[in-house]
């Protein structure tokens, strides 16, 4: 397959303003939400129903949306889902209460399938023993806009914890008109798939997890580290505000830290990591790493030990681009959009239960004086989810020499 470098520049740049916008509301939004519910303990039982109601939406729309962009390419459905994108931030801006900001939240789910596309997208114009690479380089770009948008939003949210949302939805629009007007078509006509009937059904693309071997072995191993991912998600703000008192700009800054330390493990070190150790070892380094994390954020009690926490986790960024190289390498072409969608679906349908199984984890460890029980949770959740991939990587066919020895 040849290297088309531009395209590949192209959908970096797409997806680094895009993550910017994500990142700006990521401060200020549990400040937002315990706002308008007029209570901490309220607004933190909120956010879990925002979270799982934005990955309900993207269960039933993002493998519809990666499964019509290998029928119809990926170019228009990243422009239909940033363009959504930008008119969700401004809903959430607007919003007089609770009722709006969930009305923005299912829309933001709908539109939010630019990750499968853009995965997809780099699987197309990558060569296969370079996807791994490049999909690391995505993983960059995502961590680049993790370090300018919750720093960004941190400080924006210093003048009102609405501003960001205003400046998201900016973002996001001069992202859509730039890829209207610069991103190229990826997948040619000629290898375009037809969209099967069962396309609009939501439960559909997980059939693809029992017709791909790779997906079927590791579905389980999947939902075990999605669970143990959404306890860090849903509760890192509500933790650092009520255990460290923190503002949104030292959330911001934290996160933006976090972003930085990421980009610099997924852009520099990953394709030093897999040429030298290989592509299975890198992943359960990844895995290794993420465990640790979990487990000092479960005893974290002053900022030095949340920043250890990030620097940890920050090596857990190995495994990520490292088993999507793995997994895309074992699908077709013609299925990589449907491949990398199923994933998504999966991921999505344990996001809609993880945050509030995470957040009814985190009030109840609270009010016990254990603060860090959700974290807890997600090292013994992350332990399982390492020992089944162990085993998935042992039994892999053509790299069991290499498995037996990670």
């Amino acid at each position: 397959m040849p290297r088309r470098p531009p395209a590949l520049l192209f959908i970096l740049l797409t997806a680094l303003i895009d993550v910017m916008g994500i990142g700006l509301i990521i401060p200020v939004l549990p400040g937002l939400v315990k706002e308008l519910a007029g209570s901490e303990v309220a607004g933190a039982r909120f956010i879990g129903w925002l979270t799982a109601a934005y990955a309900l939406m993207q269960f039933v729309f993002a493998p519809i949306l990666g499964t019509l962009s290998d029928r119809y390419g990926r170019r228009p459905v990243l422009l239909l889902s940033l363009l959504g994108m930008a008119l969700d931030y401004l809903v959430l801006f607007f919003a007089p209460n609770l009722w709006w900001l969930l009305v923005g939240r299912l829309v933001a789910g709908v539109t939010g399938a630019s990750l499968t596309v853009a995965n997809a997208y780099i699987a197309d114009v990558t060569a296969p023993e370079d996807r791994a690479r490049n999909f690391g380089m995505l993983g960059a770009t995502f961590g680049l806009g993790f370090i300018l948008g919750p720093m960004l939003g941190g400080l924006l949210g210093e003048y009102g914890l609405r501003v960001p949302f205003l400046v998201a939805a900016g973002l996001t629009a001069l992202n859509f008109l730039y890829g209207l007007l610069v991103l190229p078509e990826s997948l040619p006509p000629e290898k375009r798939g037809a969209v099967q009937g069962g396309t609009f059904n939501p439960l559909t693309p997980l059939r693809a997890l029992g017709e791909f071997p790779i997906l079927r072995r590791l579905a389980a191993t999947f939902v075990l580290l999605g669970l143990a991912g959404q306890t860090i998600f849903s509760t890192w703000v509500l933790f650092t505000e009520s255990t460290l008192d923190w503002t949104p700009k030292q959330n911001g800054v934290a996160l933006a830290f976090y972003g930085l330390l990421t980009a610099g493990v997924q852009a520099g070190l990953i394709g030093w990591f897999i040429g030298t150790f290989g592509e299975r070892r890198t992943i359960m380094t990844g895995l290794v790493a993420s465990t640790l994390e979990f487990v000092v954020l479960s005893v974290a009690r002053s900022g030095p030990m949340l920043y250890l926490s990030l620097v940890v986790g920050a090596l857990g960024g190995l495994a990520q681009p490292a088993l999507q190289g793995l997994i895309s390498r074992q699908v077709s072409e013609q299925e990589q959009g449907r491949a990398m969608g199923a994933l998504t679906s999966l991921n999505s349908l344990v996001g809609v239960f993880g945050p509030v199984v995470a957040t009814s984890v985190y009030a109840f460890g609270t009010a016990a004086g254990f603060p860090g029980a959700a974290f807890a949770m997600g090292a013994a959740l992350s332990v399982l989810g390492t020992l089944l991939i162990l085993g998935v990587l042992r039994g892999l066919d053509g790299g069991r020499g290499e498995a037996e020895s990670v």
